[in-house]
């Protein structure tokens, strides 16, 4: 795996959810496991939310949450080891938008902008969800996501059902 030299720190953001078994608890897990890491800091971390499924309706509702992180990975290892800590929280992909115990997603990497194959940044999608904006909102409304900042994205989205679970930011160091 390669790692950036100590001075190329970045700043990132991922997002976090999951509707099946304890997503909670596995979200929690994960946050902490990254923040152990050598090569990753969690900066901040918003409060939990409750959330309507989305795109495939009839299931569970979701808890869904954004983190800052502060890392040293390039972009695609950071993906990579957001996809390992999935894959040891049980996540299967077994059906688009489905239920899963855990989803971690890059949402942003400090201002790259790119349309890789294996990771789209800033996330092709977020600007279209208020359970993203939302939480993500929380910790970062004036980062600048093509060219218009969360806060304004947050105010064209979907947030209907949309509820704060636990409004504590630090829900994840115990959960």
């Amino acid at each position: 795996m390669s790692i950036l030299p100590e001075a190329a720190l970045q700043s990132a953001t991922l997002g976090l959810g999951g509707n099946f078994g304890d997503p909670v608890k596995a979200m929690a897990a994960a946050l902490r496991e990254l923040d152990g890491r050598d090569d990753c800091r969690v900066s901040a971390v918003s409060r939990l939310y409750r959330t309507p499924p989305w795109g495939k309706t009839d299931q569970s509702f979701f808890f869904n949450a954004c983190a800052a992180i502060e890392t040293r990975l390039p972009p695609e290892a950071l993906l990579d080891v957001c996809l390992s800590i999935e894959r040891e929280m049980k996540r299967e992909r077994i059906e688009r938008w489905g239920p899963r115990t855990l989803d971690i997603d890059v949402l942003t990497y400090g201002d790259v902008v790119q349309q890789a194959p294996r990771l789209e940044l800033p996330h092709p999608r977020m600007t279209d969800r208020g359970f993203v904006l939302m939480p993500l909102a929380d910790i970062a409304p004036g980062l600048l996501v093509g060219g218009r900042p969360v806060s304004g994205w947050l105010l064209d989205a979907d947030v209907t059902g949309i509820e704060v679970a636990d409004d504590r930011g630090d829900w994840w160091r115990s959960a």
